[in-house]
């Protein structure tokens, strides 16, 4: 389109309206995602590029949820089952709770802004900790809320502080275990500890999109393991079992909390094609072994390497590893060098780590190719 004939938007009336957007949504900072790997490749002129960046498995999908996507293909037409309710029942034979506790969305991100703009309105006050996945802190400021963050305390959830800071006011604590970024958990005992101090009238937010990794930890503390009734768990279909592309999440709890959160969901969320892929996947137990098998060789391998170049990494329980390089120079420095040989890793400026960098499990070849990497440049 020429500039000739480009539309212009004008104000009516010429003058500037009274504010039409509220102050705090006005004060957002959008998500920032990496650049479009083919612009970055047509840029640099590579031919070849990995990325490290983003927390995506490596193996891609698995081919039973491919098969089942392509077989609704036909279908797509038609507005999906709105309940959701194959789905549901799968997640709720595999967690022994009924239909009403479960929570299906686009991405387990969209479930946690359902709940969010179900429970925390006017003078509602939420608390996290400092160093936590962004979207949380992106959908508290848009309600307009007051949002307390607490440091970090050696890069893990500091949940005696958290539980200190807890007032009358405040409704929705979210935790994130393991947390992205850092990739620390904390353990059973804590989080008893924790739970113990919270009151009633406050609900926990639970994310654990990277469960799947911990479970053998016997120290994790599995949420649907405790079933208390002011915690809401979040898990995903985008990490463990390769299907971030099509955004699909669920949520679990109480009946009661669970109903709210069905009852303001978009009808017709999540999509037709995702319902039947995580069905599918849901059942894959084989695609799941291999995914946490390359991540855990993986995660070794990475780890063992980074100790050899004298990278003061953080022991993670997830798909990624975080690493301090001391200074936010150092990491731009390394994040440029690195773009040029055609691998993305991810700065962590934006989690207010910018000291930090984060790295997620490959394939062997592409762990390979970073180390490969790391050793010409350091």
């Amino acid at each position: 389109m020429t500039d000739s004939n480009q539309m212009a938007f004008q104000q009516a009336g010429g003058s500037t309206p009274k504010r039409l957007v509220p102050r705090h949504v006005e004060m957002l900072k959008p998500y920032q995602p990496g650049r479009p790997p083919e612009e970055l490749m047509e840029e640099l002129g590579l031919t070849r590029f990995t990325n490290l960046a983003s927390n995506e498995n490596p193996l891609g999908p698995p081919e039973s949820a491919l098969q089942a996507m392509y077989e609704a293909f036909p279908q797509v037409n038609r507005y999906p089952e709105s309940g959701g309710l194959n789905l549901r029942r799968a997640l709720a034979e595999r967690y022994n709770v009924k239909l009403e506790n479960v929570a299906i969305g686009s991405g387990s991100e969209s479930i946690m802004a359902n709940i969010i703009r179900a429970f925390l309105h006017d003078d509602d006050e939420a608390l996290t900790s400092e160093g936590t996945f962004i979207g949380f802190l992106v959908l508290v400021r848009a309600q307009g809320v007051k949002l307390t963050q607490i440091p970090l305390k050696n890069y893990h959830f500091d949940l005696e502080g958290i539980a200190d800071a807890i007032n009358e006011k405040t409704k929705i604590v979210y935790l994130c275990n393991p947390n992205n970024p850092t990739g620390t958990i904390f353990t059973r005992a804590e989080f008893d500890a924790f739970v113990r101090r919270v009151p009633d009238h406050v609900l926990i937010i639970l994310d654990e999109a990277y469960h799947e990794f911990s479970l053998g930890d016997p120290d994790f503390p599995d949420s649907m393991s405790y079933r208390y009734d002011n915690v809401l768990t979040l898990r995903t279909f985008s990490k463990a079992y390769g299907m971030a592309g099509i955004r699909l999440g669920y949520g679990l709890g109480h009946d009661y909390l669970i109903g709210f959160v069905n009852r303001i969901k978009l009808p017709f969320e999540p999509n037709a094609l995702a319902q039947v892929a995580g069905l599918a996947a849901l059942a894959d137990d084989d695609y799941l072994e291999r995914s946490l098998t390359n991540n855990r060789q993986g995660m070794a391998m990475l780890s063992n390497e980074m100790d050899r170049l004298g990278l003061k990494q953080v022991p993670s329980h997830a798909n990624f590893l975080m690493v301090d390089f001391a200074s936010e120079e150092r990491v731009k420095s390394l994040h440029a060098a690195l773009l040029q040989r055609g691998i993305a890793i991810r700065p962590l400026v934006a989690f207010g780590l910018p000291h930090c960098f984060r790295v997620t499990v490959g394939l062997p070849e592409e762990n390979e190719a970073l180390i490969k990497a790391l050793r010409m440049l350091l």
